[in-house]
Parts: structure tokens; sequence; C-alpha cells
């Protein structure tokens, strides 16, 4: 069996080799026809686009994209076709979630934003917006949770979108990329949208990049609108809107996700789903490595956790480069969650 991955995927060439498996590992933008024809499985993310055009004539049969998103795979052609894909649904949900309470924090510290009197609106309330409602909750936040399909279903607790345009303080995305369907997310932060804010609220968008008008982001801000936009995800991708990421408040390289739990988790559960598919069998252990220093030592828990991670570095570092969009994603440095640490906090002020 012949499998061609995505070669920014960690911690998966171990273990395909342990696996017995023979692998080919390329930069996901230059996966080709001509490399994929003798391929049986392609191990991507989402800078290979799957279709048509990579795929006819190939002997593939199984995708594993190590993303929470499939957008780039063309479900429709693989079902026609015969061939089975996989996504990794949740597996950086608590990194995403990491990024917007680090985000969260440093509005209430450097913005004056005070947590516990905000309403924070939340579009979108599967694995990650479910994760950011909880934490959020915790922090005595009033929290409004926007999913159409989720209320279409009869679930209690679920307001429009209007409603959050009306009342919220802070606005978070947390949808997947769909352009049709009931209630397509396409632009769904539109010219619309943005006008019908009451509260000049700040705009934290770590889904897709699409789901944002960035014509219609930038007159919000320069309109005021709104009062700040934090931005990880971005249209035309690496050829990112420089004016919109001068503007932003904090503005990353799609890497709101890549925790290195979050990293391990995907590249786990797509080699599960591959061992699945071909019968091979028990795929080894894969942990990410410790930190440098596991001890965190603060005055507060909000200190502690904007030390494992303040959203500010890589910003700063996209800001100075932005033309290394890519490098900065695909060269991410290490990054933990919480739980790789002990907190020895010398006081507890509040988060």
């Amino acid at each position: 069996m012949k499998v061609i991955v995505d070669d920014k995927i960690p911690y998966i060439r171990e273990a395909l080799s342990a696996m017995g498996v023979e692998a080919v590992y390329l930069p996901g933008s230059t996966i080709s026809p001509e490399a994929v024809r003798d391929a049986d499985a392609l191990i991507v993310r989402t800078r290979t686009r799957c279709d048509a055009a990579l795929l006819d004539g190939s002997r593939v049969q199984f995708i594993a994209t190590a993303t929470i998103g499939y957008d780039h795979i063309d479900t429709g052609y693989c079902a026609a076709h015969g061939i089975c894909w996989t996504n990794a649904p949740g597996c950086n949900a608590a990194s995403v979630r990491q990024y917007v309470q680090s985000v969260l924090l440093l509005l209430q510290c450097e913005q004056g934003v005070k947590l516990p009197e905000a309403t924070l609106g939340v579009v979108g309330v599967g694995h990650v917006g479910t994760l950011v409602v909880e934490m959020a909750r915790s922090w005595n936040m009033r929290v409004l949770c926007c999913d159409p399909l989720r209320a279409e279903r009869g679930e209690k607790g679920f307001v429009s979108l209007e409603t959050i345009a009306r009342e919220a303080d802070i606005i978070t995305l947390h949808t997947p990329l769909t352009k049709e369907g009931p209630y397509p997310t396409f632009h769904l932060a539109d010219e619309t949208f943005f006008n019908s804010l009451q509260r000049k609220p700040y705009f934290i968008n770590t889904s897709r990049g699409e789901t944002t008008d960035t014509a219609a982001l930038l007159h919000a801000l320069e309109s005021g609108k709104i009062a700040g936009s934090i931005i990880d995800v971005w249209e035309h991708e690496p050829h990112i809107n420089l004016n919109l990421l001068n503007r932003c408040y904090i503005g990353t390289p799609h890497i709101a996700g890549y925790s290195a739990d979050g990293k391990a988790n995907a590249t786990r559960m797509s080699l599960e789903a591959l061992s699945r598919h071909f019968g091979l069998g028990d795929v080894p252990s894969i942990e990410p490595p410790l930190p440098s220093e596991t001890t965190i030592h603060a005055k507060s828990r909000a200190e502690a956790l904007l030390s494992i991670y303040n959203p500010h570095t890589d910003s700063k570092a996209l800001k100075d480069a932005p033309s290394q969009f890519e490098f900065l994603r695909g060269n991410y440095p290490l990054r933990r969650e919480e739980q790789a640490y002990d907190l020895n906090l010398w006081s507890f002020l509040g988060q």
C-alpha cells in the first residue's frame, strides 16, 4: 500500500513506519495528479484540494484530512467514484477554545472589557462552540448561542443571529463553511450583518475565512460598527488582505487550532481511520512533547493562562512578515494546552 502524506502533519512519520506503511511526504500545496496516480490513500490538510483535477485516473480509494473542516474535499466526486473520506471532528476543539480564552482575557486586561458583565454571542455550537460556551459560562458571562441546525432539531436555548447582533458585546464564529442548504455560512458576516450590530462588539473569527465578507468587515472597522477584530482565518489564504491585518487587534495565520495536543489528536484520528479502512491493526500511541518548562508561576489564573499562550506573539509574527503566512503556519512552534502544566498561583485575583 502507498500513502501520500502532507509533510506538515506532525507525529505521523514514526507511526506510519511502525505500522509498516510505505509513505511519501510532500508539501500539501504541491501534491499533484502525478504524485497520487499510484497511491492508495491520501492523508492531507486544507491546502490539498481533493477533486477531479487531482484524483481522476488515480487508484486512490481513501482520503483522510487531519482537520475538522473538509470543504477542500469534493465529497460528491468521492461518493461518485467510490472513494471513502474522513475528517477529524473535534480534534482541535480544545485548542481553539484556548485561543478564544486567551483573546477574552486580553480583552479584559488590555481593552477594559469586564467579562462577567459582558454578553458573548457564539455562532455555531458544535465541538468548538460548545467548549467556548462552557468556558465563558464558567466566568459568569452571559452567553447567547446561535445554531439554527440544532434549533431546527428541537433543541432549546438557541437564539437568532439577529438577537446576537442586537445584544452581544463580543461575537465569535465557530461554523463550518457551507454555500448550500437552508443555512449557508458563506459570507454569513456580511454588510447587512455588520450594519445590524447594536453594541459595537468585538468580532472574532476562528472558523473559516469565507464566513466573513472582508470588505464588509473592513467597512465595519472603519465606520466604528465594531470595537475591534480578532481574525485567525482569512479569505484567499495565504494571500490575505493587508489592510485588514493592519487594522486587526489580533491577526494570526490560521493557527487557533494548532496546539500540539490538537495536532496529535488529528494525526491519531486520521491513522485510526486509515487502519480501519485497510485493516492495519493498532495505531501506535501519539503524544506531543512536553514544554521546556512545565511549571507556571503567576499571580493569577489569568496571568498563568496568558503565560501558557498569548495570541499577541503569533499576531506580531504575522504583522511583521505577512508574506510568510504559509511558513508561519507550516512551521508553528510547540504550543501545549493547560493540562501540560502545573500552575503555581501566588494568589487568586480573579479570572
